[in-house]
């Protein structure tokens, strides 16, 4: 008996039926741009601050009640709003800030977008009260309701925002703890206060002053509002940064190397103004750590760029807290160099005969100390690189020609300037070393940042004595930096050597990976890598470099294409060559347990302070520490 097994049928869906195209109601329309705009009380205090800073204000005060959720008060002492304009105010897309695609496109105020405070109305039970210049008294504005009468208050505005989210309560159930909501709201008007020193600012919650910056007009006032707002330890662990490229310029502080951290939480970015997240000026800032900091620690700073408002795009997101830069190649060169030329200066160079006002050992990033001799009074004594240890002959030390050959194969071959002979006059010196006993003058000790050299200690360490009491240094990290930035100069412009694959490596490609390939084929030849499209979806790897070449060929390309697609290609290329060259320094630094002389002591100190970077070696340890005689003296109970 044959028995058919029915198919099986799909499910059955319930037919929905047509609904028509149709207007959405304005009350819904502004609930979705809510949503948009205003994610949790931080948002709303954002926004409003936006606007007081627009108007004009020189002091701004955020009342809170129970982290923002019960209550957000802003109150300014800007321009105000005319009472006839309070009720406009409140519409969806209506703005004083801009009236044209050209505004649009040059905007240079924190707010333009006219959407937050009709937004802001949809889910809370909002009022404006404002006075105006010309008007005998303030006018309140109920956003519920539409009424407008007059009230009692000085020339400015109040924004009050009372029950968040009254009207949509699923979205208050994701609202987190009081105390988190309240940390949101701090950090919203921190982002504001870095930005803007001449206002000052005032955090009230629960009837309690919890925060408050002091407004500092003038050219000092970034300084000051940056230690008030980040602390002093982020101004001595800092140096500052000046520096202008074309029709961007940077300012702002950068941290050093010691100060990094595990987290990304300290790296304050802002253009024109304007706080904002964006993976340009993230990753321009940390390539500048490349060469000092090293693994996954994160470096802190706060940069202000400033640039034509036409160059870059800010209406990019609800929030505006991400842009999009007409060049990002520029800007990321420019914010990478920025770094780079303020952390190259040796902070001892930076010392004066100030006490150091912290205890981290940090030198205090300051001016030159008056009478600091420059680093060609060294020069011209003839003063030797440190030699790597006694009787070492480089031309027979086998790691040496190793190093040597891996550079050859690296680079395809020697420059003509390039030889073991070259190489070992950067690592040693001709002269002889009864030479190092020639003495520089006799000059002040404050006059020399690291001091003058009094001890050895356990091989390892050397003790110097300067104005500030005394300096410890480890002297193969130290000798290792400067053997490195030798290293370096030597070899600023070289062509990575290339091996033709017997076998092209073909892979799929995505759109922008072609246009990479074509667009950026001088800098992977540099790099010793010859990519070429076989078709519109399809690249072939024709050449690896020559130390790669056992590698994989397809994985190699991709992960150089994508960094070239997205970031400044010289970085690529550094890296490549200074592994090496880190390598070759430290296997020629001066090893532990050497014993120097007091005058091969003096010699590394004078050539760590005219050294770029030597604050700390190519692995990004700390090279040197100060310990001041005020640390000294509570070690030892003095003047108690």
């Amino acid at each position: 008996m044959n028995t058919e097994i029915p198919a099986p049928t799909a499910p059955k869906v319930p037919e929905t039926p047509r609904r028509p195209i149709r207007e959405l109601p304005d009350e819904l329309i502004s609930q979705i741009a809510a949503g948009e705009v205003v994610e949790r009380p931080a948002s709303v205090v954002r926004e409003l601050v936006d606007n007081a800073l627009d108007a004009g204000a020189s002091h701004i005060a955020l009342r809170l009640l129970a982290g923002g959720t019960r209550l957000i008060s802003v109150e300014d002492d800007g321009t105000g709003i005319a009472s006839e304009e309070l009720p406009v105010a409140l519409k969806r897309h209506a703005t004083s800030k801009i009236g044209s695609l050209d505004d649009l496109e040059s905007v240079a105020t924190m707010g333009f977008r006219g959407e937050a405070l009709a937004a802001i109305n949809s889910v809370s039970e909002m009022s404006l009260l404002s006075r105006c210049e010309g008007q005998n008294s303030a006018f309140i504005l109920d956003g519920r309701t539409g009424e407008l009468r007059p009230a009692a208050r000085a020339f400015g505005t109040t924004v009050e925002v009372k029950e968040l989210f009254f009207s949509t309560p699923a979205r208050r159930k994701f609202l987190k703890s009081d105390s988190t909501e309240l940390a949101h709201c701090i950090e919203a008007v921190r982002r504001h206060a870095l930005a803007r020193p001449d206002v000052g600012f005032a955090i009230w919650h629960e009837g309690k002053l919890i925060e408050q910056w002091r407004s500092h007009p003038g050219p000092a006032g970034l300084e000051q509002r940056l230690s008030d707002v980040l602390g002093e330890d982020f101004m001595a662990q800092s140096v500052s940064v000046n520096h202008r490229i074309g029709p961007v310029h940077i300012t702002g502080r950068a941290g050093v190397p010691d100060a990094a951290r595990s987290r990304p939480d300290h790296q304050f970015a802002y253009v024109n103004g304007r706080f904002v997240r964006d993976k340009v000026l993230s990753h321009g800032a940390r390539s500048a750590y490349e060469d000092v900091l090293h693994g996954q620690r994160q470096p802190v700073y706060a940069l202000y760029v400033q640039m034509d408002p036409a160059r870059v795009d800010v209406n990019v997101h609800p929030t505006k807290i991400e842009v999009r830069f007409r060049d990002s190649r520029e800007i990321h060169q420019a914010v990478r160099h920025a770094i780079e030329n303020a952390l190259a200066v040796p902070r001892a160079q930076a010392l004066t005969a100030q006490a150091l006002g912290s205890t981290s050992g940090l030198a205090t990033p300051v001016d030159r100390a008056p009478g600091l001799p420059e680093s060609a009074a060294w020069s011209q004594r003839g003063m030797p690189l440190m030699t790597p240890s006694t009787g070492w002959q480089p031309q027979g030390d086998t790691r040496y020609s190793r190093h040597v050959a891996d550079l050859q194969a690296l680079w395809g071959k020697p420059q003509p300037d390039f030889t073991e002979t070259t190489v070992s006059a950067v690592l040693s010196t001709d002269e002889p070393r009864t030479e190092l006993s020639d003495k520089p003058p006799e000059l002040p000790t404050g006059d020399w940042p690291l001091g003058r050299a009094i001890a050895q200690l356990q091989g390892v360490y050397v003790l110097a004595e300067n104005a500030h009491g005394l300096i410890v240094v480890d002297m193969h990290a130290a000798h290792e930096r400067i053997v490195y930035e030798r290293l370096k100069q030597q070899l600023t412009s070289a062509r990575i050597s290339s091996q033709p694959l017997l076998i092209p490596a073909t892979f799929a490609a995505t759109a922008s990976e072609v246009a990479t390939a074509e667009n950026c084929h001088e800098v992977l030849a540099q790099l010793g890598l010859e990519i070429s499209p076989l078709s519109t979806k399809t690249l072939a790897v024709r050449a690896v470099p020559t130390t790669l070449a056992q590698g994989d060929a397809v994985e190699l390309a991709r992960s150089v294409l994508a960094e070239l697609a997205q970031h400044d290609a010289s970085t690529v290329v550094q890296r490549a060559q200074n592994e090496i060259l880190g390598t070759m320094a430290c296997h020629g630094a001066v090893r532990a347990n050497r014993r120097l002389t007091l005058d091969e002591m003096n010699a590394l100190l004078r050539q760590m302070e005219e050294t770029e970077r030597s604050d700390q070696c190519n692995h990004g340890r700390p090279t040197w520490r100060q310990v001041t005689v005020r640390e000294l003296d509570s070690l030892f109970m003095r003047g108690r």
